[in-house]
């Protein structure tokens, strides 16, 4: 799975010869080939596209790359120096980089190193915006991937609730998590797993730690893996032995709540809109201070991407885009609850990615 095509014809709509790809994200989706950090470079033109990496990484391209040029930086000659003579025979005169992406330091080499007496100009075009925002339109291959990854967290998810009980910790938890991922097909983590418990469940992004779980106390599990290349993200709160009215009363509020927001979901409709929705549940419940975060985000090769479904985003949705449905309430020092799905928005609506059962469940 490569993405060059669809790149190239955003390189036509924004008047650019080429883009210049430093950062782990679009290489990625660019060649659908993973290297981490700065160990590669990928260069898309209108026409064709070159991988720039060195020996350690160049038998593995060689197997996974299709659709683009393999060339290795080797030593004695800098990735710099390759990447000009590519230019030069290309004709790029308008090159688009990784504004969000390259460093500063990064971005002041290449300007150093492009101008050439004898040679025709190369101009640097900020080009972020454009390709994340063809990222937030999946293609059906990305979705295949994306609902595997959401199958294994949802397997995990199965295994563990059998091992929830009084004096686990939670960081057993989270690391009995991340090995079941594994075990069930993942290669990586979407993120470090989430799991607080009790009174630690009122920190959204509360970090595990050796509390033990107790009876009476709700239990917040915070996860996703990667499956060829792409993330998953769910989240489910259960409780355990017994639940008090309270408890009860706020996980319903959090449920109704998002099952306002995806109701609310479908393309055209903006991400301010979508939370509005969700958000209008909770404070009418009487909770609307302690809905701290935005409804979702959106979920791809990265965890975090566009589009958002936040107050502060008033474009509209696009048809193609995965995004969390996650409301949430956090009452400080004494609880918290988070119920995460992903959905899929269509024109119709949205289409749940997320099969996991999520009526209150007391263990």
């Amino acid at each position: 799975m490569n993405h060059y095509a669809a790149i190239a014809s955003v390189l036509e709509a924004e008047h650019l010869d080429a883009v210049l790809l430093t950062g782990e994200a679009n290489r990625f989706y660019a060649s659908g080939f993973f290297t981490p950090g700065a160990d590669a470079t990928a260069l898309v033109t209108r026409k064709d596209a070159v991988f720039f990496t060195d020996a350690r990484y160049t038998e593995a391209a060689a197997r996974r790359l299709e659709g683009a040029e393999l060339r290795e930086v080797k030593p004695g000659k800098s990735l710099i120096d390759q990447l000009r003579e590519v230019l030069f025979l290309k004709g790029v005169r308008r090159l688009g980089f990784e504004d969000a992406a390259m460093t500063v330091r990064s971005l002041r080499r290449l300007e150093k190193a492009l101008p050439e007496e004898g040679r025709p100009h190369c101009e640097l075009i900020p080009a972020s915006e454009p390709l994340l925002k063809l990222r937030q339109t999946k293609d059906p291959e990305e979705l295949t991937a994306m609902e595997a990854a959401q199958g294994i967290a949802e397997r995990a998810l199965e295994d563990i609730l059998k091992e929830l009980r009084p004096g686990v910790t939670e960081k057993e938890i989270a690391a009995r998590l991340q090995y079941l991922m594994l075990h069930y097909g993942a290669s990586d983590m979407s993120f470090d797993p989430i799991v607080v418990s009790g009174p630690n469940g009122s920190l959204p992004h509360g970090v595990p730690s050796e509390k033990e779980l107790q009876s009476g106390e709700f239990v917040t599990m915070d996860f996703g893996c990667i499956y060829g290349g792409y993330c998953s993200d769910m989240t489910r709160t259960v409780a355990l032995g017994s639940a008090t009215p309270e408890m009860v009363r706020v996980y319903q509020t959090v449920l109704s709540a998002q099952r306002a927001g995806i109701a609310a979901a479908r393309a055209g409709v903006s991400g301010k809109a979508v939370d509005a929705a969700a958000r209008a549940v909770i404070e009418e419940a009487g909770y609307g201070e302690y809905f701290t975060h935005s409804f979702g985000h959106g979920v791809g090769v990265e965890i975090h991407e566009a589009p958002n479904a936040s107050s502060a985003n008033e474009a509209p949705l696009p048809a193609g885009a995965v995004i969390s449905a996650e409301p949430g309430v956090y009452l400080p020092g004494k609880l918290g609850v988070r119920i995460e799905d992903v959905i899929l928005i269509t024109p119709e609506g949205c289409r749940n990615l997320t099969r996991a059962p999520k009526d209150l469940l007391i263990l």
